[in-house]
């Protein structure tokens, strides 16, 4: 099984590890890509218009100055780079740190797929810096990185025929490679108060975060199959499932009491 999250829009910079080795990320195939979306992000980030170019506002300057020395700074492992709602209710510290240890956790994290604008996907312990860039962003001779990365992602699959996925994405990085709808598993929550169901927007990154976190902390394996996945989220929500479609994948529904 593996795990699809998004990036973050925050990251935190590391102040000590390796400088940037794209030959040593996972999905060595897409290292070409890679070089090409870094050099036009450098590019674009020394534009007098950096800020408008990458859709950020003054107070992230020392972000945009930092995507132009990527290949400089220090690194840290994707799971701790990415920092925001879903990553601390994954505890996301200190599974890192507890896999030092443990080789079954160390191989758990390594089924962690982070998509990303700059790198495409990388796995939960690739080495990475903290840089700034959105899916959306058009970067000039590239393109908007939607469709970019789109064909690329498509000959590029984390998943094994027979394997299944918790896809825990944003609409933006699902978009860039969606999966088959048969291996999918999409997640959600819903409130339910005095018989009003509402959709849980912003903080169905909590709980997508705090089930993940879930699973890669329990001893036992990941799930193999879409009935096991179910099993295991039932033992912590009361859950929905909706079984996939042509158009669409299952959906894991987690349903709030109130």
């Amino acid at each position: 099984m593996k795990i699809l999250l998004p990036p973050s829009e925050g990251k935190t910079p590391s102040t000590t590890g390796p400088t940037l080795d794209l030959d040593s990320l996972s999905a060595p195939e897409l290292t070409p890509k890679r070089k090409q979306v870094m050099s036009a992000l450098k590019k674009v980030s020394k534009r007098r218009d950096a800020l408008e170019k990458l859709g950020v506002g003054a107070s992230l300057t020392e972000d945009v100055e930092r995507n132009t020395v990527l290949d400089e700074i220090p690194c840290a492992p994707a799971l701790l780079t990415y920092s925001g709602v879903l990553y601390e209710a994954m505890d996301a510290g200190d599974l890192v740190a507890k896999a030092d240890g443990d080789d079954s956790l160390r191989e758990r994290l390594r089924d962690v797929q982070v998509f990303s604008a700059l790198f495409g996907r990388v796995h939960g312990l690739d080495e990475i810096p903290a840089y700034r860039l959105a899916m959306k962003t058009d970067l000039g001779t590239l393109g908007k990185l939607t469709s970019f990365w789109k064909p690329v992602l498509a000959k590029s699959c984390p998943l094994d025929p027979a394997e299944v996925a918790l896809d825990c994405r944003s609409s933006d990085y699902r978009s860039v490679w969606p999966g088959p709808h048969e291996q999918i598993v999409t997640m959600g929550a819903v409130s339910v108060s005095e018989g009003k169901r509402r959709v849980v927007s912003h903080w169905a990154k909590f709980y997508r975060g705090e089930f993940a976190g879930r699973l890669l902390s329990d001893g036992r394996p990941l799930p193999g199959t879409v009935d096991e996945l179910m099993a295991r989220a039932e033992e912590s929500y009361e859950v929905e499932f909706t079984a996939p479609t042509k158009s669409k994948p299952a959906n894991l529904m987690i349903v709030l009491r109130g």
